[in-house]
């Protein structure tokens, strides 16, 4: 691969980051709703089950032989 000068990576930069398309402020709002949404549901989730776990191992320890 041949090297560039740094001028030339800045123009390539340039050109490449005109390419992007950047969400709207309605899309950043909705999408950060909804990762707002899943972050809750799956920490309840979580919860949920280790609590489960911890029953049961809080069950199997207290047995007597």
């Amino acid at each position: 691969m041949a090297k560039i000068n740094p001028g030339e990576f800045v123009r390539q930069v340039r050109i490449e980051s005109s390419k992007v398309v950047w969400p709207t402020r309605q899309e950043t709002i909705t999408t950060a709703i909804m990762v707002f949404i899943m972050m809750t549901l799956l920490a309840l989730f979580f919860l949920g089950v280790d609590t489960v776990f911890n029953w049961i191992v809080e069950s199997l320890l207290s047995m007597t032989i």
